[in-house]
């Protein structure tokens, strides 16, 4: 598997892997970064542009997930890897605890150590599910969701694309969430949020607007 980004969330994304027993192939890729080792951890090669990242998805494996953070760049970088011949592939830690009945995780997620799933949730193509996330019965998690760590979702609540939620947000019951939204971290979201705003405060209100993710 290629794990797209080399540095901060990417190292966590590994320790998934490592939990799954599955580093058998992995490689990491970031253009980005100067004086990056050929090597992370003297073991796990660096691909430092484009097309030996094809090569990689024709040759070794053609399995990636993404270890960078933003709802947006998370998107743009999956159109890039998929139109190379990636296939889009979520990382699941195992030690994350998923109901068995009615749920649906869609490709590309990461959910990671320590999460709860309960039942009949929904998850979208791309969401990242951090560090110790709750989220409750029946919720909607639209694509490319960003849940910081410690994030509790009650039952019955529905977020739009796009939207990203700081460390120990909490969302009541039945609260819906719009797209392209910011809730700040700590706080607590108690009714409806409008599409394509920053929300803050303990309750959560609009603090300010936002420009629409043109996608």
């Amino acid at each position: 598997m290629l794990i797209i980004g080399a540095k901060g969330f990417a190292k966590e994304v590994l320790e998934v892997l490592y939990q799954n027993n599955t580093l058998s192939r992995v490689a990491f890729y970031d253009d980005i970064t100067e004086n990056m080792p050929k090597k992370l951890y003297n073991q796990f090669e660096v691909i430092r542009n484009i097309k030996d990242a094809q090569r990689y998805f024709n040759e070794t494996c053609n399995s990636f997930t993404l270890g960078v953070g933003g709802p947006e760049l998370r998107h743009r970088l999956h159109d890039k890897f998929v139109k190379i011949g990636g296939t889009f592939t979520s990382t699941i830690s195992s030690k994350a605890t998923i109901g068995n009945f009615g749920n649906e995780i869609k490709e590309g997620c990461n959910i990671m150590t320590g999460s709860i799933i309960t039942n009949d949730i929904y998850i979208g193509k791309g969401c990242l599910i951090n560090l110790n996330c709750t989220i409750g019965h029946d919720s909607i998690i639209n694509d490319f969701v960003e849940l910081s760590p410690g994030v509790n979702i009650s039952g019955n609540c529905r977020i739009g694309r796009f939207s990203l939620l700081g460390t120990n947000a909490v969302l009541l019951p039945k609260v819906k969430i719009g797209e392209n939204v910011v809730v700040a971290a700590g706080a607590v979201v108690t009714k409806d949020i409008p599409d394509n705003c920053m929300v803050a405060g303990v309750p959560a209100i609009i603090k300010k607007q936002l420009d629409p993710i043109l996608i």
